[in-house]
């Protein structure tokens, strides 16, 4: 072999070998199945074969075709190895036990017990007839009754929304989280579907009477998001003498859209609020039933984080929810400004933007929209994000019932975390001239007020991710953002119910970490019970706060007051008392952090 084969051979098995690790490690991202390492395995084989035998020697052009062919052929392998659409299992032990019968109004079912059967699991039970066909975008209708026992030991599908591919997914855990895991048994897509109704409860093992439960909304702009996600799973908190509930509902186009015509169809004359009524549904759906599970129902703590918590100041002010529930949990986000400014909107808006949805789709009214998929119409441009004041679930804007006090909880805990907008900004570049701008968007004609209490350079980033674009005054930009759209409403909520001598408590979640930080929605592992679904990445301070945080919000949902003789104290916020809990490795009553910008928003939100 002279010098030029040599370097020939060379190059190709550095190559050869580049080439299987990148392909490799897009089937591995890509969640791709088995069946797509085997073949690919095999294509790697049979061209390194054919190389070394046959072609090594051929002319440059052979070589060139059959390098394309040896590509195609791995692009074709990806193709036919997507991974299936599967439901999730509601415990991750194989083989799980089965519960005993449980009989609810619409017929029999059992659940499945975790790996140690401390906590029993039953996934996907219908709270409302699937919304599709006809009943889509309508009130939720009763779920049918079913013969024979049903198996409830798998979540239901998502409900419709539009997701990145798998790739992607696996870089945000990777680059965000840090919790990618190298793993054959995680090789598919979960399920999404209109037929999304359906919900699901951790009660502990074996005989329980009168318990408290805590009925959770989850989160993700009332546009994204799934009850099954593992951050917010009641296991844990179920083995410390609660029953945890959470659930699917209408999303995005599907639950939020509004349209004249579609107020002018309904009994109640009300659009635009669809996933709110689901969420109603499934809570008169728990005052109903959660009995056959050991439940009270006069002990309901309704809980949500992000637009989930929004969601929770919903329930809150709607009529069709009084006497539904006591106590709320709210962390990250609510409607409680004259002017929210999270995943709510004016009527008008909302039918603003279901005009520009049927102009979209060439179509006369929202009923025509029925025939289409749900495919097509997750495509749409339009806002339908948010929820309004459609004069039946919502009858006028918020801050008004809360001034009126006609409010529904009896007590409230609730605060934010302190990057909450750091996630929301990664790929925006802010330098001063932008912040400026910014500001004046934000605040108009008190811009200037906000400059001086944090300038340019005020606040540094304490940590980035790899995908930051950075900027001179990003950090500043984040940390005012944060208090504008996420803190600001706890502090007003809070106001409002200390106002009214009903019990609150105020926190502010700081703590580090390897994974999400103290980010938006990083406090949900710790106040849920599941850092040890995250392998190393949390340590002994981490659990130790989340035994706290656990115990808070056990304590809350129990009595309506966090505090009992385990945990260190935390105080009632009142009209006189306006410190905040600050959770991180030390645990103590602090000012709050936005107090200043705060009176600069009310001067913003009074001017409106």
């Amino acid at each position: 072999m002279d010098n030029n084969e040599k370097r020939v051979s060379i190059l190709f098995r550095i190559t050869i070998v580049l080439c299987a690790i990148i392909f490799f490690a897009v089937l591995e991202l890509g969640k791709n199945t088995l069946l797509g390492w085997c073949i690919s395995a095999v294509i790697f084989a049979a061209y390194i074969a054919l190389e070394i035998k046959i072609i090594k020697n051929k002319k440059w052009y052979i070589r060139l075709l059959t390098w394309l062919c040896f590509f195609a052929l791995l692009g074709g392998t990806i193709a036919i190895s997507q991974p299936p659409y599967k439901t999730v299992p509601a415990v991750e032990n194989k083989n799980p036990s089965v519960t005993d019968v449980i009989k609810v109004n619409e017929g029999e079912l059992t659940g499945v017990k975790n790996e140690d059967e401390s906590v029993e699991v039953y996934a996907g039970i219908p709270y409302a007839k699937p919304p599709v066909g006809e009943l889509r975008w309508k009130e939720p209708q009763a779920p049918e009754k079913w013969d024979g026992v049903r198996a409830c030991d798998h979540f239901a599908p998502m409900s419709m929304q539009k997701r990145d591919s798998e790739i992607m997914n696996s870089l945000t855990k990777i680059v965000g989280y840090n919790d990618f895991k190298i793993s054959l048994k995680d090789n598919y897509r979960e399920a999404l579907s209109e037929d999304s109704l359906y919900l699901n409860i951790w009660k502990p093992a074996g005989e329980v009477k009168n318990a408290p439960v805590l009925f959770f909304i989850h989160g993700g702009s009332l546009t994204t998001g799934q009850p099954s996600f593992s951050e917010y799973r009641g296991e844990d908190l179920a083995k410390q003498g609660i029953i945890v509930v959470n659930f699917g509902y209408r999303l995005n186009v599907f639950g939020y859209m509004a349209h004249e015509s579609l107020a002018e169809e309904s009994p109640n004359h009300t659009t635009g609020n669809y996933g709110l009524l689901d969420q109603i549904a499934a809570l008169k759906w728990v005052n109903e039933n959660i009995a056959a599970f050991g439940g009270d129902a006069s002990k309901i703590t309704i809980a949500g984080e992000s637009a989930g918590s929004s969601s929770v100041g919903a329930l809150c002010v709607s009529p069709l929810a009084k006497g539904l529930f006591r106590y709320a949990i709210a962390e990250s986000s609510g409607i409680t400004p004259k002017v929210p400014y999270h995943t709510f909107r004016s009527y008008g808006d909302a039918l603003a933007q279901g005009n520009k949805t049927l102009e979209e789709y060439s179509v006369k009214n929202a009923g025509e929209l029925r025939a289409m998929s749900a495919e097509k119409l997750l495509e749409t441009t339009a806002n339908n994000s948010a929820m309004t004041v459609d004069g039946y679930a919502i009858t006028e804007q918020p801050y008004l019932t809360y001034e009126k006090g006609n409010n529904n909880e009896q007590a409230l805990l609730n605060g934010y975390n302190a990057h909450e907008a750091d996630v929301f900004n990664l790929f925006t570049k802010i330098e001063d001239e932008d912040y400026k701008n910014r500001m004046e968007d934000l605040f108009g004609e008190y811009a200037d007020d906000v400059l001086k209490i944090y300038p340019p350079d005020s606040n540094k980033s304490e940590y980035t991710l790899a995908v930051e674009a950075g900027g001179s005054a990003k950090g500043a930009f984040n940390h005012v953002l944060g208090g504008t759209w996420f803190a600001y409403s706890h502090k007003t909520w809070s106001d409002y119910i200390a106002s009214q001598n009903k019990p609150v408590y105020f926190y502010y979640f700081s703590k580090n970490n390897k994974s999400l930080k103290a980010y938006h929605a990083g406090e949900l592992p710790y106040a849920y019970g599941n850092l040890w679904r995250h392998g190393k990445l949390y340590d002994e301070k981490d659990y130790e706060l989340s035994k706290t945080m656990q115990s808070y919000w056990v304590n809350f949902v129990k009595t309506g007051n966090p505090n009992d003789d385990g945990v260190p104290q935390w105080e009632e916020y009142t009209t006189t008392q306006n410190k905040i809990l600050k959770l991180d490795e030390k645990i103590e009553m602090i000012d709050d952090p936005y107090s200043e910008l705060y009176k600069v928003i009310d001067k913003s939100q009074n001017s409106k």
